[in-house]
């Protein structure tokens, strides 16, 4: 009896080990082809946060989409080609993310529309004009020039002061990445903003953006404070990427530096819809190819148009 007991005992030792080997061994491989696609993706796949852009400061920093950074871009330009201070654009943007997610949608409650969900009823304007982001963000700061305090005023209640809203805490829970996009899109930062991109899809002109440019920088390009031209990339860029064009959009602000970062860092946050592949200026670069951690931050650059924001485009 007890030589079968030590038979059975030693059999189901050996069947115990074979069902805990099996799942051993698929832990062991799921672990190793994980780590082996973790690495094949950071060398040759898609970035971990493409399509998404960050802006960083206070202690912390918040990532959008491109769709949502572009339209934070455009409520910023606004406000700097207002000569508004950046306190504008950073209540124009906790509002804008509260009222939409910085998106500009054509639905809401009731009659309500566009990026700051402004209503016709309420004489925002006419359907057409409201959802038009331009005419929408000189409306919300139309309306934000007039109360004497803002500057200095806690930003939800003069962002409730504005919209007057159902809900007139909420313009709270953003105000710490309305402050961030602000300071990134108005100049005060630097060298702050960055996305992460795939390759261009597609051919764009160096055009669109210039004419992007004089969309949502009027006052700034018809007063002359900033001119724009197209060059020779080769002749512009601290360094010409591959999938560059032969021309390049070089921006002069007059010597102004918050407004060079200004528009650095619009012309990035632009990348996605107008092919942007590079950004240059003051010595710094973002460039749309780089990878892994090298695609969250600005490089430095030797040559180029120091003093000037020279914005290259894909030529693909």
């Amino acid at each position: 009896m007890a030589a079968r007991a030590g038979r059975n005992t030693q059999g189901r030792s050996r069947s115990l080990a074979r069902h805990l080997a099996v799942p051993l061994i698929m832990v062991l491989l799921f672990t190793g082809i994980a780590g082996g696609s973790y690495v094949a993706l950071q060398r040759y796949g898609s970035p971990a946060h493409e399509g998404t852009c960050v802006a960083s400061g206070l202690g912390t920093s918040h990532r959008y989409s491109t769709d949502r950074v572009a339209n934070a871009a455009l409520i910023s330009a606004t406000a700097v080609d207002r000569g508004m201070p950046p306190r504008a654009a950073s209540i124009a943007l906790a509002t804008a993310y509260q009222e939409s997610q910085l998106q500009n949608i054509d639905y809401g409650d009731r009659d309500s529309l566009g990026l700051f969900q402004q209503r016709p009823s309420q004489d925002w304007g006419t359907e057409a004009e409201i959802m038009d982001p331009v005419y929408s963000t000189n409306a919300f700061y139309d309306v934000l020039e007039a109360i004497p305090d803002y500057q200095s005023a806690d930003i939800n209640d003069v962002a409730q002061e504005v919209q007057r809203s159902g809900h007139p805490e909420a313009y709270r829970d953003h105000e710490t990445e309305g402050r961030l996009y602000a300071s990134a899109l108005t100049g005060q930062s630097g060298a702050n903003l960055v996305c992460t991109l795939g390759a261009v899809g597609s051919t764009v002109s160096p055009e669109q953006l210039r004419s992007e440019l004089a969309r949502q920088f009027p006052r700034a390009t018809e007063s002359g404070r900033l001119t724009s031209s197209l060059s020779s990339a080769s002749g512009s860029a601290p360094q010409l990427p591959a999938d560059a064009g032969a021309t390049a959009l070089v921006i002069d602000t007059g010597g102004d530096e918050t407004l060079g970062w200004a528009l650095a860092n619009w012309a990035v946050a632009r990348a996605a819809d107008d092919g942007v592949v590079q950004v240059s200026y003051q010595g710094r670069v973002w460039d749309r190819s780089l990878r892994g951690e090298e695609s969250e931050r600005w490089g430095e650059a030797d040559g180029g148009a120091a003093d000037r924001v020279v914005v290259l485009v894909s030529g693909r």
